[in-house]
């Protein structure tokens, strides 16, 4: 039964938007009119796609790593429970809230319902579903273990998610407080100092060099705060225009790696990408250097993509997975030896599963220690930022108040 999105006018003359799924579209505006509501458009959802598809358009449509973990997890269940492709899509539209992801829902079953493959289904919307997942699901299908292939692929979908929130929410406090203490300076500078001289006047004393600095800040935030902050924000749009280009934001990856402590994050977080990747690729039956070119993909930093590309160039001419890695001298020498073993004992998707494991503990461990750092750190400075503007404040005063004793 096909999809239609539908515009109508509920009885408060308001308009709402939704799917319903019918025959065609008279009974869809039958069925909006037995819920009180004025038909106002009613479209197909698969034509709408194809019209998309035809004027390029196709690919916009995006989930959010949330909604891509819990419907995966839901598919994964249905599918593993016994019902088919396309009733499971179907009660994953009818309990999705999200306008946007039972417009794709309703799409990708549409295309099921033609005859089409769940994988080309979901390349309907390259923005939604990476090359991984499309690819995870296609060796599925072919190799007829889908069921076991999407369990696998919402447990990734789910960790991926949560490692991100535990990002997100690591990186909150630090970034608020850094707000905070930027605000606090402004206001100071800008409020509190311009009194404070006003004071300074009546006072027969030499101004410290402390002081003097502290007004002359003051003063250019006064006279040149927003050029300032329009000049900030023309650099960091100049600075991301020039990321934008292939080979600035090359140069920009390859310092990343040089960095002492970022670089090691870098390269942590993306081997376990590669390694991951890698081993859900390798146990759905991918080939080995399909999953090495597609595994490449879910690798952010430009260098280590191209070693990995290169790996696989190597592996093709008959050089051992793990040696072709271990030259591009971007991973660690324990995944290589996992990969190794591996391939020794024919394990390998096991091994880079542990692999990936063991470089997620280390990440998060050293991710954990530089936040721990970075939050009394910003403390620290904004304290002795606040303790030097109270300095400058006070030596004055305590000047004025030494001249009137003598």
């Amino acid at each position: 039964m096909p999809a239609f999105e539908y515009l109508a006018l509920n009885p408060a003359g308001k308009e709402e938007r939704g799917i319903l799924e019918a025959d065609a579209p008279r009974q869809v505006r039958q069925l909006l009119r037995n819920r009180e509501l004025v038909p106002l458009e009613v479209n197909e959802v698969a034509q709408k796609q194809k019209t998309a598809e035809n004027r390029g358009f196709l690919g916009s449509g995006r989930l959010n790593p949330t909604d891509l973990a819990l419907m995966t997890r839901q598919l994964a269940t249905l599918v593993g429970a016994g019902s088919p492709v396309e009733e499971a899509l179907s009660a994953i539209v009818r309990q999705t809230e999200r306008p946007s992801a039972r417009r794709i829902f309703s799409a990708i079953r549409a295309r099921v319902m033609e005859g089409h493959a769940l994988a080309n289904a979901l390349a309907l919307f390259p923005g939604a579903f990476p090359v991984l997942y499309r690819a995870t699901v296609g060796a599925g299908e072919q190799s007829g273990h889908l069921p076991a292939v999407l369990e696998r692929l919402a447990e990734y979908t789910e960790n991926h998610q949560h490692g991100q929130q535990k990002i997100m929410t690591a990186l909150a406090y630090p970034t608020v407080l850094l707000l905070v203490a930027i605000g606090v300076v402004v206001a100071l500078l800008r409020f509190v100092v311009p009194k404070v001289v006003e004071a300074f006047e009546t006072l027969d004393v030499t101004l410290p060099l402390l002081t003097r600095m502290l007004i002359a800040s003051s003063e250019f935030l006064q006279n040149y705060g927003l050029v300032l902050l329009l000049g900030i924000g023309l650099v960091v749009a100049g600075v991301a225009w020039l990321l934008r280009k292939p080979q600035w934001q090359r140069r920009y990856h390859q310092l990343l790696l040089r960095v002492p402590i970022i670089g090691r994050l870098v390269r942590g977080i993306n081997t376990e990408h590669f390694a991951r990747t890698f081993s859900i690729l390798n146990s759905s039956g991918v080939s080995v250097l399909e999953a090495m070119k597609i595994s490449a993909e879910v690798v952010t930093n430009i260098p280590m993509r191209e070693s990995v590309l290169s790996a696989a160039d190597r592996v093709r001419e008959g050089m051992p997975i793990h040696k072709a890695l271990e030259r591009s001298g971007y991973f660690p020498p324990m995944m290589v030896y996992l990969i190794a073993s591996g391939e020794g004992s024919g394990r390998l998707d096991q091994m880079l599963e542990r692999a990936a494991i063991q470089q997620e503990r280390e990440t998060q461990a050293r991710l954990a220690t530089l936040l721990s750092l970075l939050e009394p750190g910003l403390i620290l400075f904004m304290g002795g930022i606040v303790t030097l503007i109270v300095l400058s404040i006070m030596l004055p005063v305590m000047g004025g108040m030494s001249n009137l004793m003598h």
